[in-house]
């Protein structure tokens, strides 16, 4: 990546740029390891899918960004081992000075490479899988591609949800959800859209899905008790959208 890597502050929320003015990621600062952006809450959604207890215990985070997913996983999910993947050296950099990435140790670790030759050439396998990875312009590239959602797949285990962040694929949106359809063997869905333009997807493996509207308001109201992550009017939106047909959300 040759383009600047720029951080901003305003109204107490830090964000990170490559050198345009997407935002790439944001913390607001007195509350470091909450999940400032919407999309990036609902990414965690699999949180209202699963038994919050025990999921996720194995989670991949592909495109680290201002490293919101990984703290908020870190610190509200401690059970789980979180494998990062990013392309960037420099993001790993400015998300430890600027964005409070925790040190690596037995849960946490990172890798510098590319995300979709990772999913090609591991071996290891999770529960959670979670795509955020942009360019300057963003694009995402081999992260979008039907390879790279079949090869996500294969990673998952009987618990597995991956989540992919389609901001910036606005024109593709429809085409991006296709092959995300076509690598699940149609267990997936594109939650409403946010009101920043971004779109999350989920595709589900393994275990079926199948969770009731007012089941999923209890856990979300329990997550935001737990955790202060309001999914409420996510769950709202998803009924409203029609997305919850017969009252529950099928995966």
């Amino acid at each position: 990546m040759s383009t600047p890597i720029d951080i901003r502050e305003e109204g107490g929320v830090r964000t990170l740029h490559f050198g345009s003015e997407w935002v790439q990621g944001a913390m607001r600062i007195r509350k470091p390891n909450a999940l400032e952006l919407a999309y990036t809450r609902e990414m965690m959604a699999g949180l209202l899918l699963r038994d919050a207890d025990s999921w996720p215990l194995h989670a991949l985070v592909i495109g680290l960004g201002a490293a919101s997913l990984v703290k908020f996983l870190y610190h509200h999910c401690p059970r789980v081992r979180i494998q990062v993947v990013e392309i960037e050296p420099r993001v790993v950099a400015a998300a430890r000075q600027f964005f409070r990435l925790p040190d690596e140790d037995a849960r946490l670790a990172i890798h510098i490479g590319d995300g979709a030759e990772y999913v090609l050439d591991t071996q290891r396998r999770f529960d959670c899988i979670l795509v955020d990875g942009y360019d300057r312009n963003a694009r995402a590239g081999a992260l979008d591609t039907l390879p790279f959602y079949q090869a996500t797949r294969t990673l998952l285990n009987e618990q597995g949800l991956m989540a992919a962040n389609l901001f910036g694929r606005s024109r593709g949106f429809r085409a991006s959800l296709e092959r995300i359809l076509t690598a699940f063997d149609d267990r997936a869905v594109a939650f409403p859209s946010c009101d920043s333009g971004n779109v999350v997807a989920f595709g589900a493996a393994g275990e079926p899905i199948a969770v009731p509207v007012a089941e999923l308001r209890e856990r979300a109201q329990a997550l935001k008790d737990r955790t202060g992550m309001d999914l409420l009017p996510t769950v709202t939106r998803l009924e409203q959208a029609g997305h919850l047909p017969g009252g529950r959300l099928i995966l």
